[in-house]
């Protein structure tokens, strides 16, 4: 039985993997790394870090971010970006050297970086999407409705035919048949967003009120970086309890021109230098263990090849640190 990898102390995922990666500082220090996460993209010199995010989190609470070569963590300001998110602050570079690494990650520039507050009362639209079936519409409304109250227009694209009409004000309805193309139905939803930003959920999905107050204003962040993507870590509560598979971040809040791709399993497709991970709340995705068990298969046969059959192992395994 093989070891699974270490967990990453910033982003949970377990992606910690040997590393040459350094860092540079403009005096014309340097330092290189053990360990770097292929998911947040921090550096590390060992996997055990509670003291490495409580430095981090410390550190966090200053007006400006210098990194410090003696830390326990090693961040380029695209990293540092995401990890801001986790504190609930927004990080914008520094100097022009600092804005051309965040342009092209995972630059070997120390980051360094102001940091602010992210604002719950950004005033930037976003649409909410979500698709579903026609039995399933009425639920989708009622989970969705909370997030009226924060100034989203709520947009359900039903799979069938049929008008588009105003459920109520603030909640539009469509109608398309999805035919067995996840992807396809995606983008027909991001065409109706009346929001430049749109975040799309599924039916067995939902999001923390106080997760999704900073939406507006962790889009604004991203397209001042040049980001048209923003990804959100998702739980898998299988019958309730936490599955292994996590982050299991999720691409869902993209610029209403972002398109996905993949008839099943879809993504955004767009360079990953123009995303931005968001750490400072979960998408929670409630599977039964029955569902778990048909889902991969039932995709793989949609589309052979692309049901990831090997997360199932993931999703009915207990989370473990």
């Amino acid at each position: 039985m093989s070891v699974p990898a270490p967990r990453c102390f910033l982003c949970g995922g377990r992606a910690l993997a040997p590393s040459d990666r350094h860092l540079s500082w403009p005096n014309g220090a340097t330092r290189r790394f053990a360990l770097a996460c292929s998911f947040c993209g921090v550096l590390t010199d060992r996997a055990e870090g509670p003291d490495a995010l409580e430095h981090l989190g410390a550190a966090m609470t200053a007006e400006r971010f210098r990194l410090d070569r003696d830390a326990p963590y090693g961040l380029d300001i695209f990293t540092l970006r995401a990890a801001a998110t986790r504190w609930r602050r927004g990080a914008t570079p520094a100097d022009a050297a600092q804005r051309a690494a965040l342009a092209h990650p995972h630059a070997d520039l120390a980051a360094e970086a102001d940091l602010a507050d992210l604002d719950e009362n950004c005033a930037d639209p976003i649409a909410m999407g979500l698709m579903c079936r026609a039995a399933e519409w009425d639920a989708a409304r009622e989970m969705l409705r909370l997030h009226l109250a924060m100034g989203a227009t709520i947009v359900i694209l039903i799979d069938g035919e049929g008008p588009a009409f105003t459920a109520e004000p603030g909640i539009l309805v469509a109608r398309r048949p999805m035919a067995g193309d996840f992807a396809a139905q995606r983008n027909a939803l991001q065409d109706l967003s009346p929001a430049p930003w749109m975040l799309q959920l599924d039916t067995d999905e939902t999001l923390e009120p106080a997760a999704a107050a900073l939406l507006p204003a962790l889009a604004r962040l991203a397209e001042a970086g040049g980001a048209v993507s923003v990804g959100l870590p998702r739980r898998n509560l299988v019958d309730g309890r936490l599955a292994d598979l996590f982050p299991d971040t999720q691409y869902r809040l993209n610029r209403r021109e972002v398109r996905y791709a993949g008839r099943v399993h879809e993504r955004p497709d767009r360079p990953w230098q123009r995303s931005l991970l968001a750490l400072h709340g979960a998408i929670d995705h409630h599977l039964s263990r029955a569902r778990v068990e048909t889902r991969s298969r039932a995709y793989e046969a949609m589309a052979p090849g692309a049901g990831r059959l090997e997360e199932e192992d993931a999703l009915l395994q207990p989370f473990c640190d």
